[in-house]
């Protein structure tokens, strides 16, 4: 067991060290907290199974050189299963949680080469011997987690390989790749994106807002294809051209992807070229039927859902031998802080935030405790991004309250 009123230090980036069952690591974080990147990063833990993880470099000839690459196993009775070898980026996403099955599992986010579009994300279980469960392709970046806090465990993604080349846009040009929310429901994954509408309304209401009336007239006269030859002096307008049909495609992807399909058309006739509806509109459906969605095995949810009850939250946090936890608190597994600014005045004083984790090991909130404080907005931001092996009470992974002391010192 460990106490997490203690300073979080800063560590040369890619640099974990265990820490009874967990490693923790804290750095600038990057625009994702990966373990191991490119040969760069370790981590070591064993569930209470029996059955160990381990991410680090891979080996090369002879299995004693450490490579430019990552590998993960899971260890059981001097049996090994290796989840990944060689490839580019290796990130645990979740340790010892609950997908919906009853089963302790582990959640692998692997990235073969760094060229690589996607990432592939494999579930194992952690019940000896630990076997593959299930393995989600073709998206950007995964992330398990309990959003609503209702007590089960979806799994974030966006659909990047399908949309990567539509209408001969790029990743990079998007936004808003169209976003997925999976769960697994006795062994079936369930597309349930359309129970978090609330989540898509937030990304779309911005998106009305920044096209100008006159940027979505001009591109309502176009073919709507948009591939004319660019010339010098047409290059400025097809870049506005451009971006705002990203914006219209990324409105009506979210509509579609929520599971709100008459208000994707609807939005789709108001903003698209009239004599291109109908293709356009062909063409999303097959992108759509290509991706993510199809590796489901039942459709999204109904929209109008019963409401849903919250999961209790327990205390982690420690108040002296007179107050016995009623859990075993979250052990960290990545913890990215970033360093002061240089135009921020210097402070050694330890500061505590308060999280709520989840029963995914994801952080809900997080917030300063008392008034004296000198975290930053973006220390906070970083804070969020944290992952934890979670709580556990009589065996089975909730969520809780965490207090952690963090130092503004490097």
């Amino acid at each position: 067991m460990i106490s997490l009123n203690r300073p979080l230090h800063r560590w040369a980036e890619g640099v974990c060290f265990l820490l009874f069952l967990s490693a923790w690591c804290a750095a600038q974080p990057t625009s994702r907290s990966i373990l191991c990147r490119n040969g760069s990063g370790t981590f070591d833990a064993q569930f209470r199974t029996g059955v160990s993880v381990h991410i680090g470099a891979a080996r090369g000839w002879g299995r004693t050189l450490a490579t430019r690459a990552c590998a993960a196993t899971l260890t059981w009775e001097k049996q090994e299963l290796i989840v990944a070898n060689g490839v580019a980026e290796l990130d645990l996403d979740a340790f010892g949680i609950d997908f919906g099955d009853g089963v302790p599992a582990a959640a692998f986010q692997i990235k073969k080469s760094v060229g690589d579009c996607c990432a592939q994300y494999g579930i194992y279980s952690l019940e000896k011997p630990p076997r593959l469960l299930r393995t989600i392709t073709d998206g950007e970046f995964f992330n398990a987690s309990d959003a609503d806090l209702d007590g089960r465990v979806e799994i974030w993604t966006n659909d990047a390989a399908a949309v990567n080349g539509f209408e001969g846009l790029t990743l990079s040009e998007l936004d808003l790749a169209p976003t997925a929310v999976l769960r697994l429901v006795h062994g079936h994954l369930e597309d349930v994106s359309s129970e978090f509408s609330s989540h898509f309304d937030e990304k779309i209401a911005p998106l009305k807002e920044a096209i100008h009336s006159q940027d979505l007239k001009e591109f309502k006269n176009s073919d709507g294809r948009l591939t004319e030859a660019i010339t010098p002096a047409s290059a400025e307008g097809l870049h506005r051209l451009r971006a705002t049909k990203v914006k219209v495609l990324e409105i009506i992807w979210a509509f579609l992807y929520s599971g709100r399909e008459q208000e994707a058309w609807r939005s789709l006739a108001e903003m698209w070229v009239a004599g291109d509806l109908d293709r356009i509109r062909a063409a999303t459906l097959k992108t759509r039927s290509q991706g993510i969605h199809s590796q489901a095995d039942a459709a999204s949810a109904p929209l109008h859902q019963p409401k849903k009850k919250k999961a209790q939250i327990f205390d982690a946090v420690s108040r002296g031998a007179e107050r016995k936890l009623e859990v075993v608190p979250p052990q960290p597994i990545l913890l990215e802080f970033p360093p002061a600014s240089g135009n921020q005045s210097p402070n050694t004083s330890e500061n505590l935030l308060d999280l709520i984790v989840d029963a995914a090991g994801k952080v809900e909130s997080a917030q300063p405790q008392g008034t004296a404080n000198s975290i930053t907005s973006a220390q906070l931001a970083a804070a969020s991004t944290w992952k934890f092996v979670p709580a556990f009470k009589d065996g089975r992974p909730v969520a809780s309250r965490l207090r952690i002391s963090v130092s503004p010192k490097q």
